[in-house]
């Protein structure tokens, strides 16, 4: 199955800026597509914003980043994990392996 992580953040958001230095290379290790997100991007946000909102509809409770693991992101999109919050390159790791492994 083709996996995509679609990361939302924010260009103001220190935490979201610190994992750019690792998430988009880890999440090509385990063989997923990167999507990359910005809020302020809003060609890319409208794009995905359906994808956000089916899983937090007012935003609330979504942690900064948010990693959502979908397939068909594009079309007929289900989402089969989520990451939400900062944490090291480690712990990114082992989490989005083993959603990978559940799926």
């Amino acid at each position: 199955m083709d996996l995509s992580v679609i990361k939302f953040s924010s260009e103001d958001c220190g935490t979201c800026h610190k994992m750019s230095h690792y998430d988009s290379k880890v999440i090509s290790e385990l063989g997923c597509e990167f999507i990359n997100v910005m809020l302020q991007d809003t060609v890319a946000y409208r794009k995905y914003r359906k994808v956000l909102l089916s899983k937090y509809p007012n935003k609330e409770g979504m942690g900064w980043p948010t990693y959502l693991v979908v397939s068909e992101p594009d079309g007929e999109y289900q989402i089969l994990g989520e990451i939400k919050g900062g944490m090291p390159k480690g712990d990114f790791r082992i989490a989005l392996s083993k959603i990978i492994e559940d799926i």
